[in-house]
């Protein structure tokens, strides 16, 4: 992880862990939000999009690269790939939100969309047996490493943390903040959120492996259609608790820390909330508890929709 961070250290912003005294006095300790959501494209993804491409050779670099993806991983390999000058090819569904599509291209990457997720990765696969360096969004270990860069930072602004809520989609930002944060204090308890709908972890620790899902959350961002092995792996070994909470939960959550602590976090962000707010009887006055802001690319359509649902 801290080879990760020397990496990516001059592409990728620290972002600022901030302290809320609305959510202290509702959760009853100390809450801070880590602001990952002003992560260069808006989310934690492009720590790791860096990570993967400047552990590969010039060589491989030089053909190009590809990566599947409807969120927010497609912006940060196009963001990654400008700034390190390799071309770039980013598979999605024709369902992606058009502001991830617009953000993605003005990154100057190429879209090549198809009809459905699983046309777009059999696309994705071809375009990498053609020579182009494939880029996974959450099932590399280098992805998880640059992921994990989070935890360091977090660790470095308050190493009193006691806890820290992280959401779930394909399981790389778990398991790399996981490792990272249990490696500098392993008495710090991890806490997994999912929402219905999108709980890859759930229904892989039921079965006790990876199960594929069709995901039907809100929380697109979540939508990964299984958990990676060592993500599981981590998860079953270290995490405290695993936490699900509906769409409509974290819908209610981001409105309350849009209007409280005037950010727009998107679902995968909020839902940190949502979950830390049914067991806030297992925290003290004297915890430190971090809330991971994992990004806020969603659009006004998307908030629009929330508020008639609500």
């Amino acid at each position: 992880m801290k080879a990760a961070a020397v990496e990516i250290s001059s592409y990728v912003r620290r972002t600022p862990l901030w302290k809320n005294e609305t959510l202290s006095t509702r959760l009853g300790t100390n809450v801070y939000l880590k602001m990952e959501m002003f992560q260069k494209t808006g989310s934690f993804k492009s720590r790791g999009a860096f990570n993967q491409m400047l552990a590969r050779g010039k060589d491989t670099l030089d053909k190009g690269v590809v990566a599947v993806s409807g969120g927010n991983f497609a912006q940060g390999v196009a963001y990654a790939s400008r700034m390190l000058g390799v071309d770039a090819i980013i598979c999605m569904p024709e369902g992606t939100p058009q502001n991830y599509i617009d953000a993605t291209r003005g990154y100057s990457a190429t879209i090549d969309l198809s009809p459905d997720i699983q046309t777009a990765i059999i696309r994705y696969n071809d375009l990498a047996d053609q020579g182009r360096a494939a880029l996974h969004p959450f099932d590399n270990p280098h992805q998880m490493a640059g992921a994990g860069t989070v935890a360091l930072e977090i660790f470095e602004d308050l190493p009193e943390i006691t806890d820290l809520v992280i959401s779930i989609g394909g399981g790389g930002l778990i398991s790399g903040n996981t490792v990272a944060i249990k490696g500098l204090n392993p008495q710090v308890r991890v806490w997994g959120v999912e929402t219905e709908g999108a709980a890859t972890m759930k229904t892989a620790m039921d079965a006790g492996e990876v199960v594929n899902i069709t995901p039907t959350s809100l929380a697109k961002t979540l939508g990964a259609p299984f958990v990676a092995q060592d993500a599981l792996t981590i998860a079953k070994e270290h995490l405290e608790e695993l936490l699900i909470v509906s769409d409509k939960q974290a819908i209610d959550a981001q409105r309350f820390i849009l209007e409280r602590a005037k950010v727009l976090p998107e679902l995968a962000a909020s839902c940190t909330l949502a979950a830390a707010q049914t067991i806030k009887d297992r925290f003290g006055p004297d915890d430190h508890l971090v809330l991971l802001m994992c990004g806020g690319n969603d659009s006004v359509a998307n908030l629009v929709n929330y508020a008639q649902m609500a």
